[in-house]
């Protein structure tokens, strides 16, 4: 019966993740089944803390963004960018729309889909903050959905790369070779997916006359920070190096320079990051670890075997498909872990390999807690006065993520149709 119990704690942590019932943060509904877990039995505390560990890495990239992402806003960067934002837009809500977009393909590219979340999401919310659109979530929307549709275009635009490869990363130029023509029909489809569905909202002219603020020193201490982040990650990609401990100490060194430069006091800064998020992702790798003992990564890596050696095609679509729905059920860093798992445990088609991770990082686009950057987006959200609701987002995510994932798995298909 230990399997059924472990699966229903599970079953019952995301949906409290998911509805957030009485308003309760996301964190106590994962951190609460965790400690059911150990508390019940089902799983060692030996168990639970090798769960956490396994987060270490996402522990430490999430601190160094968020402290990259709090001195920004408390060096008023993000107010900056905003007016050069709608400067550029020249009255047009379309312009704006597609501005914000292309900056969320660069800052996904470069600093991760989560860092998308985590720092463009208060930019945009300032941008549409200062040409005074009337509904400004068409714009923040971007941030949900270009973070999961970009994070492909390199290794190290989504963390979930990282471990559906493990140790047999291919090397830049492969990857590039892979995945660039996959990650423009993504990005593509998405944009025009997102597009239709709030052109109603954007037939507006928007706001203009609005002045440049003064950009601070320690504003371009952070702008300066950001940039170096994003050049250590992809140097740290291309030799195989974790990208937790760089992104924390660039966070880290970055956030102490501008607070010393402007004689602040680092309480503020500390006070304001959004904390609950490492609490909810090591409750997640304790519910990943539990499913673990219930046998099903070898379930799963002998259902694989089977269908590959039945029909390589069929595997590709179902494996893509079935791994983006389980995204929006239990998360796509619970799902990646296992996925990763299962790929390494045996000899898997690249093809079947790339359609997993497409799946992975694109499937999330469904629900709002389909990726750990989506709930980064939400928490963002919420601290900006804004919010979206489950049911809300599942209506449009349905044509947004859909096609654009049906698309891209079709190109992934045809290229290894015509490589074979």
């Amino acid at each position: 019966m230990h399997p059924i119990f472990i699966w229903l704690i599970v079953f019952l942590s995301i949906a409290g993740v998911i509805i957030r019932p009485f308003n309760i943060p996301e964190f106590v509904w994962a951190m609460a089944g965790a400690i059911l877990l150990v508390v019940l039995g089902l799983i060692t505390p030996a168990e639970s803390l090798v769960g956490i560990t396994n987060g270490t890495d996402v522990y430490l990239f999430l601190t160094g963004m968020m402290l990259l992402a709090e001195t920004a806003r408390a060096e008023k960067l993000f107010d900056w960018l905003a007016a050069h934002a709608t400067k550029r837009a020249n009255g047009s809500a379309r312009r704006l729309f597609g501005l914000i977009y292309l900056v969320g393909i660069v800052v996904t590219a470069f600093l991760s889909n989560d860092a998308t979340a985590v720092v463009l999401t208060p930019a945009v919310a300032a941008a549409v903050k200062a040409a005074r659109v009337k509904n400004p979530l068409p714009y923040l929307f971007i941030c949900a959905f270009i973070a999961n549709a970009a994070s492909f275009v390199l290794p190290i635009s989504n963390p979930a790369n990282l471990v559906i490869y493990g140790t047999h990363m291919p090397p830049l130029l492969a990857w590039l070779a892979q995945y660039t023509i996959p990650s423009v029909v993504s990005i593509a489809v998405t944009f025009v997916m997102l597009r239709f569905t709030q052109r109603n909202a954007l037939t507006e002219t928007i706001e203009t006359d609005n002045p440049i603020p003064h950009l601070s020193a320690g504003g371009r201490l952070a702008l300066i920070g950001i940039g170096i982040t994003a050049l250590i990650l992809l140097v740290a990609s291309a030799l195989e190096v974790p990208l937790g401990l760089p992104t924390a100490i660039t966070g880290i060194l970055t956030s102490v320079l501008v607070l010393a430069r402007a004689r602040k006091s680092p309480w503020n800064v500390i006070r304001d990051v959004s904390w609950g998020v490492l609490p909810l992702v090591a409750g997640l790798f304790v519910l990943v670890e539990a499913l673990t003992t219930t046998g099903i990564i070898q379930t799963l890596t002998t259902l694989l075997r089977t269908s590959t050696a039945h029909s390589i095609t069929e595997t590709t679509w179902l494996s893509g498909l079935g791994v983006a729905l389980a995204c929006n059920l239990i998360n796509n860093l619970p799902t990646g872990l296992i996925a990763g798992t299962v790929v390494q445990a045996g000899a898997v088609p690249e093809v079947i390999k790339s359609a997993i991770l497409i799946g992975i990082d694109l499937g999330p686009n469904l629900s709002v807690t389909g990726s750990l950057a989506t709930i980064l987006w939400l928490v963002a959200l919420r601290r900006e006065g804004q919010s979206v609701g489950a049911w809300a987002f599942l209506q449009l995510g349905a044509l947004v993520m859909t096609i654009p994932l049906l698309c891209t798995l079709g190109v992934i298909w045809l290229y290894h149709w015509y490589a074979g």
